[in-house]
């Protein structure tokens, strides 16, 4: 059986303008064939059982000519797989993604386009300006800037000028001189409004303003690069007013977030939300110990019981599959109190229909195990890492409470992406790195190399303890005033 391939439009940059539909195809595909702009952050959706192919094209560089990747499209899903061609901005849109469904419909192979947000639009809107408004303009006209080597431009500058609309050039960075000397030798006075948005709708993002007349001379002298967009026309004169993209407290800020893979969702969408980059870098991941005969033996009493203790939402996950595995549910754990050491963990427990009846009011195991309302003489069960933290035990035993402390998963210390990370803190590009419990901390620093230099870079913490690993290894850190997430995200926006 034949394949079939899903052009996918991936956006201008920024993750959170992936259409719905275009992260369902990525997330269902065998074969992703991707290009250079598409957002590290998209990339990370792709699944690891799916192949991932590299195509990236930069200007007069084209790493893998067009026609190697429209073979490439066709030998994979005559494969019979399903083929994702991942693209930045919208396929059709100057994207030549009319040329790569060509080779598909002449083999009969299925095809589909999941239009993307175009940087014609979206860039500008990041840059405080939109493209229309009735008192300055009534059309709007995007056009290709490229321009192929030793040739001139092919563009009708005198129709554009006429229309009086909004012009929107892609592509056109190197062309830019051209571009401006072609509108005013057609007749645009030289004092309209013109813009260039470099990185649009990330982070980086710089914009540049000027007149038709300067802004050449302008993106020279910022040395503007690609991928930039340069727009002409009244609407340019609105950006200061409507530039609410510069505004957020954490542009131009990138920061790390160390975060289990599973759940760096929630703090990175907090973040990007302020305006920062960033990088998702789970450097620990839980591993469930399955089987596990101390949760099985511990389960098979639980009545003795009186208390159920959870360090994280690992141990929640891990008793709710043993408990599937036994072919139970939460009505086992009738009888039993709850306790969990911090918000999330209580979140995790909701998400199974159970209520925490403790949760200490500092996050942490010493203070999870000072605060336990528990008596002495009461057997207490704890459901967690492997190496969890000893504060938590000796807490108990001070108050002579019998305890029961059983790994049900360990915590692996790895990411592929260490050398990238170790260049990225010796160059100084970092803002940040988020740690949210003391195994991040070990994670980073055993994924990076004790023998990094740490010095150039500032610790978000969650809380003391997860400092105090930190400072270990000469990391500045700041702590959060509670350990939330929204605490740690306020943290980001009031120090750096």
């Amino acid at each position: 059986m034949s394949g079939r391939v899903i052009l996918v439009g991936a956006g201008p940059g920024d993750p959170g303008l992936l259409t719905v539909k275009g992260r369902r195809a990525i997330l269902e595909a065998q074969v992703v064939v991707y290009d250079r702009l598409v957002s590290p952050d998209i990339l990370a959706l792709i699944p690891e059982r799916a192949e991932k192919i590299d195509v990236g094209k930069e200007a007069a560089r084209h790493k893998v000519p067009q026609e190697e990747i429209n073979r490439i499209l066709l030998g994979k899903a005559q494969e019979g797989k399903v083929v994702v061609r991942l693209k930045g901005g919208d396929p059709f849109l100057f994207g030549r993604g009319g040329e790569e469904l060509e080779l598909l419909e002449e083999h009969g192979i299925p095809f589909q386009e999941v239009p993307g947000i175009t940087s014609a639009i979206a860039v500008p809107a990041y840059g405080g300006i939109p493209v229309t408004h009735r008192d300055f303009c009534s059309s709007l006209h995007i056009v290709t800037g490229h321009q192929r080597a030793g040739k001139q431009l092919d563009i009708d500058f005198e129709a554009l000028v006429r229309t009086k609309g909004t012009l929107v050039f892609l592509m056109g960075v190197s062309s830019l001189p051209d571009i401006c000397a072609g509108l005013m030798a057609a007749g645009m006075d030289g004092d309209t409004p013109a813009s260039i948005v470099e990185k649009g709708t990330t982070s980086a993002q710089r914009r540049v303003d000027g007149t038709v007349a300067t802004l050449a001379a302008l993106a020279k002298e910022h040395h503007i690069t690609s991928p930039a967009i340069s727009v002409v026309g009244k609407v340019c004169a609105l950006a200061q007013r409507f530039d609410w993209f510069d505004r957020l407290p954490l542009k131009g800020k990138t920061i790390l977030v160390t975060r289990p893979k599973d759940r760096a969702g929630t703090l990175s969408d907090k973040l990007r939300a302020l305006g920062a980059e960033v990088w998702e870098y789970p450097c620990i991941e839980t591993v469930p110990i399955a089987p596990c005969p101390a949760m099985e033996e511990a389960l098979s009493h639980l009545a003795d019981y009186r208390w159920l203790v959870f360090t994280s939402p690992a141990g929640v996950w891990a008793l709710r599959d043993e408990l599937d595995r036994q072919g139970k549910d939460a009505r086992a754990l009738y009888g039993v109190k709850l306790a969990a050491i911090g918000s999330g963990t209580a979140k995790g427990l909701k998400a199974l229909g159970l209520k925490a009846d403790y949760v200490p009011q500092v996050y942490d195991a010493r203070h999870l195990g000072e605060g336990l309302p528990a008596q002495a003489g009461e057997q207490v069960l704890i459901l967690r890492a492997e190496l969890g933290s000893a504060d938590l035990t000796a807490a108990l035993a001070g108050r002579s409470i019998t305890y029961n402390d059983v790994a049900v998963y360990s915590t692996r210390y790895e990411n592929p992406r260490s050398e990238a990370l170790r260049q990225a803190l010796g160059e100084g590009t970092l803002s940040a790195v988020t740690f949210t419990s003391a195994s991040t901390v070990k994670g980073f620093v055993s994924t990076v190399g004790a023998d990094a230099d740490f010095s150039r870079i500032t610790g978000l913490c969650i809380g003391e303890q997860t400092a105090a690993e930190a400072r270990k290894y000469g990391i500045a850190v700041e702590v959060a005033s509670a350990a939330t997430i929204d605490a740690l995200t306020a943290l980001a926006a009031e120090v750096l």
